[in-house]
C-alpha cells in the first residue's frame, strides 16, 4: 500500500487547507478541497464527524456566517427538507487518486494509533511537533480516545476489516447490510454553493445505522459510530447556483439531549441541545450502513 504514498497524500491535502484557510477572499469562491481538515478557531476544532447541522444563512449569508468555517455549511433543520428550499451547502469532491489509502488490518495493526504514543509516531512519519501535521494527528487522536455519548458506540477504524467488523456487531453478524454516500452527478465550480431541492426528500427507514466520518491522519482513519436514539435518513435531490447536481445522503438526529452544548451544529444553527432535531448532509468520502432489507 506504500505509507510514503500515504505520508505525501497528507503533506498535500494540508498544503490545500492552508492556503484555503489563509485566504480572505468570501468562502463562496474557495475552490480547493480541504478532505483533511485542520482543526481551527473556526470549528472549535471540531472533527468531520461532529459535523451536524447549518445555520439558516440561506441564499443570503450574514456576516456571522461569512466568516464560518466553510466546511461548517452542512447544517440544516427537519424542516428545511421541502422542494423549492435553498441552502448554502458544502460539497466537496471525492477524489480517490489523491486522498490517502485505507491499510489492511495488518498494515495498520503494525502502526501505534494513541495519543500516549504520538512523539513517536510523529517521528516515524518525520514530523515536527508544532508542524500542522502534528496538530491534526494529535486532534484525531484525542477524538478517538474520548469516550461515547450515552446510547452511542464507536470505533476509530485503521482499517477496511476494523470497520466492517464494528457494522457486523452493530447490525448481527447475520445481518446484510449496504452502503450509502452522497453521490455527485454534475460537477460544480464551487466548494461552497446554495443548492435548491428538486424534489420530495426520500426518507429511508433506518431502526439502526451506522456513520463512518473521514478523520484527518496521514493514512485513511473512518471515526465510525451507531446511537440508540432515533434518526432519520434521506436521500436528497439537489442542484446548485453553480449547476452541480448532488444526490445527498443526509441524516437528522431526533434527539440531541445527550450532545455537548459546545457542538458545531448548535452554535450554527444557533439552538441548545435537546430543543430541535439537529440534520447534516454527509460528504462524498463518508459512508452510512444500513441493513440490507431497507429499500433505497
Amino acid at each position: 500500500m506504500g505509507l510514503q504514498f500515504a505520508v505525501k497524500n497528507f503533506l498535500f491535502h494540508l498544503l490545500l487547507l492552508l492556503c484555503v484557510h489563509g485566504s480572505h477572499g468570501d468562502a463562496r469562491e474557495m475552490t480547493m478541497s480541504n478532505v483533511l481538515r485542520l482543526p481551527s478557531e473556526d470549528n472549535n476544532g471540531v472533527s468531520d464527524k461532529e459535523m451536524h447541522g447549518n445555520h439558516h444563512v440561506h441564499a443570503n449569508p450574514s456576516s456571522d456566517t461569512d466568516h464560518m468555517d466553510p466546511s461548517l455549511m452542512v447544517f440544516f433543520t427537519l424542516n428545511d427538507l421541502k422542494v423549492g428550499k435553498k441552502l448554502p451547502i458544502f460539497f466537496p469532491m471525492k477524489d480517490s487518486s489523491s486522498t490517502p489509502p485505507l491499510l489492511s488490518r495488518d498494515e495498520a495493526n503494525s502502526i501505534p494509533f494513541s495519543y500516549e504514543d504520538l512523539p513517536h509516531l510523529l517521528q516515524f512519519f518525520s514530523f515536527s511537533p508544532r508542524s500542522p501535521q502534528a496538530k491534526a494527528m494529535e486532534h484525531t487522536l484525542k477524538e478517538c480516545e474520548i469516550k461515547p455519548i450515552k446510547g452511542e458506540t464507536k470505533i476509530c477504524a485503521t482499517s477496511l476489516e476494523s470497520m466492517l467488523d464494528f457494522v457486523k456487531e452493530t447490525f448481527g453478524s447475520d445481518t446484510q447490510f449496504k452502503v450509502l454516500s452522497t453521490t455527485h452527478l454534475t460537477k460544480s465550480n464551487t466548494l461552497l454553493d446554495n443548492y435548491t431541492i428538486l424534489e420530495k426528500p426520500k426518507e429511508i427507514p433506518v431502526p439502526k445505522m451506522v456513520a463512518c466520518h473521514t478523520m484527518p491522519y496521514p493514512y485513511k482513519i473512518f471515526y465510525c459510530h451507531s446511537q440508540q436514539t432515533e434518526n432519520k435518513a434521506f436521500v436528497v435531490s439537489l442542484v446548485g447556483d453553480n449547476g452541480g447536481r448532488v444526490e445527498g445522503v443526509a441524516v437528522c438526529h431526533m434527539d440531541t439531549s445527550q450532545w455537548s452544548p459546545s457542538h458545531a451544529s448548535f452554535r450554527v444553527l444557533g439552538i441548545e441541545p435537546g430543543t430541535s432535531p439537529v440534520c447534516h448532509f454527509f460528504r462524498g468520502d463518508n459512508l452510512v450502513y444500513v441493513p440490507m432489507h431497507i429499500h433505497v
